[in-house]
C-alpha cells in the first residue's frame, strides 16, 4: 500500500487564555522584570540607566570568590577589615575564618566587613586587584552600565550598575549552588559562634531562587530577585525606593505579576491524534503521544499544534511503534515535540488472508459494476 506524511495544524485551545494584563503600578525609578525560557524583559523602566545599587555588588564579590577560591580556605582579618563598618558581623583584627563563612555573611546578612575580607584574601592582599577581577567578569558578562569601585558596595563615586545588568548578574551567580542555597536563607551559624540573619523580608513569602538586598543614601533601599514556579523563572530588579516597604511591596508585586504572564501548554501522552490506515479491512490504528510534554508559554500568546504522520502503515504494526511527531509552535518558534505511536499491535496478513480480502473486494466491486 502506498504511503506518505500527512499535517494537520491546529490552533491549541490553551491559547483562549486571556491577553497579559499591564504591569503594577511601580513609584521606583528604575526596574527589570524578566521572564520566560529565553528570559525575555516583559516590563521596564530605565533599565539601563547607571545608578548606585549598594550590597546588590556582593553577588558580583560572591562569584569572583567561588571562581578562584576554595571554600575550606582560611582567610586572617587585618585591621583594615575590621574598619569597614556600616553592615557587619564583628570581624577581630588576627581572627581566623573560612572562605565558606565570610561567603555565608556576605550573601545572608549583607556584611560589608566579609565582602572586604574576601576580596583581600582572593587579590592577594589588594582590594584594588580583586576589584580589577570583578569589573573584568562584568564586562565577559556583558553588563554594559556596571562599573565596579570597591567589593560591598558602600557609595562611591563611579560604582554604579543598571536594572537590567543586576537580573544579568543575578542569573549568572545563580549559576552557583552556593548562591542557590544562602541567597535565600533566613538564618544562618559561622564560626565564632554567629548567629546571622537575613535582610531579605521576601523569603518565606514567594518562591525564591535567588536574590540580594541593598541599601544605602545613594542608592535608596534596592534588591534583585528570581522566583521559580511551575518550571517558569522571572528575574526582577528593582532600584532606588524609598523606603524598605516600598521596594519589598513592588518587587513581590512585579515577581508575582511575571509568573502570572505564563501558563502551561501541553502535549498529552496516551492522547489519540491521528488515526493510519493499515488495509486489509482491519480497522485503522490510532496514533498517540508516546508521552507527556508540558511547556511554560507567555499568556495571550497563539500556540499552534501540528501533527505529522504517515496517512497508511504497512502491517505489521508494532505498538508502540513510532510514526509521527506532535509539534509545538509559539509565534512560528518549536517549543514542544513528542513522538506519535501506534496505540495497538496489528499482525502481518497471511496469503489466505490476502486472497480472501481481494476475493471480497473484487466481488464487491463485480456486484457494484452490475448494479
Amino acid at each position: 500500500m502506498r504511503r506518505g506524511p500527512f499535517v494537520v495544524t491546529a490552533v491549541l485551545s490553551l491559547c483562549a487564555a486571556s491577553a497579559a494584563a499591564a504591569p503594577p503600578p511601580v513609584a521606583a525609578p528604575a526596574y527589570v522584570v524578566r521572564a520566560g525560557p529565553d528570559a525575555t524583559i516583559i516590563a521596564a523602566r530605565a533599565p539601563d540607566v547607571a545608578r548606585a545599587f549598594a550590597s546588590i555588588t556582593k553577588l558580583m564579590t560572591v562569584l569572583v570568590v567561588l571562581e578562584h577560591a576554595r571554600l575550606d580556605d582560611v582567610v586572617t582579618v587585618t585591621p583594615e577589615v575590621a574598619a569597614i563598618g556600616e553592615s557587619e558581623i564583628l570581624l577581630q583584627p588576627g581572627e581566623r575564618i573560612t572562605v565558606r563563612d565570610l561567603l555565608v555573611a556576605a550573601l545572608v546578612p549583607s556584611a560589608n566587613d566579609a565582602a572586604h575580607a574576601l576580596a583581600l584574601h582572593v587579590g592577594h592582599g589588594s582590594v584594588s586587584r580583586f576589584v580589577a577581577m570583578m569589573n573584568q567578569k562584568a564586562r565577559a558578562l556583558g553588563l554594559t552600565s556596571t562599573h565596579f569601585e570597591n567589593p560591598h558596595g558602600l557609595d562611591q563615586a563611579g560604582h554604579v550598575s543598571s536594572a537590567r545588568d543586576v537580573t544579568t548578574l543575578l542569573t549568572a551567580a545563580l549559576r552557583f549552588p552556593f548562591v542557590r542555597t544562602w541567597s535565600v536563607k533566613p538564618l544562618a551559624e559561622i564560626g565564632g559562634g554567629r548567629f546571622l540573619h537575613s535582610t531579605d523580608g521576601l523569603i518565606g513569602i514567594l518562591p525564591l531562587v535567588g536574590a540580594k538586598t541593598g541599601h544605602t543614601d545613594m542608592a535608596g533601599w534596592s534588591q534583585v530577585a528570581a522566583v521559580e514556579q511551575d518550571g517558569v523563572r522571572v528575574t526582577a530588579s528593582l532600584l532606588g525606593a524609598a523606603t524598605e516597604l516600598q521596594r519589598d511591596a513592588e518587587l513581590t508585586a512585579l515577581l508575582a505579576w511575571g509568573l502570572a504572564q505564563y501558563h502551561r501548554a501541553r502535549v498529552t501522552g496516551g492522547h489519540v491524534y491521528a488515526l493510519a490506515e493499515v488495509g486489509y479491512g482491519r480497522a485503522p490504528v490510532a496514533l498517540v503521544a508516546a508521552r507527556n510534554v508540558v511547556r511554560s508559554v507567555r499568556v495571550g500568546r497563539p500556540l499552534v499544534e501540528r501533527v505529522v504522520a504517515q496517512t497508511t502503515l504497512a502491517l505489521p504494526v508494532t505498538r508502540g511503534q513510532r510514526v509521527g511527531e506532535v509539534q509545538v509552535y509559539s509565534e512560528g518558534k518549536l517549543i514542544a515535540r513528542t513522538p506519535l505511536v501506534a496505540a495497538t499491535s496489528i499482525p502481518a496478513v497471511g496469503v489466505a488472508g490476502k486472497v480472501k480480502w481481494y476475493s471480497r473486494r473484487t466481488a464487491h466491486h463485480v456486484i457494484g459494476f452490475a448494479t
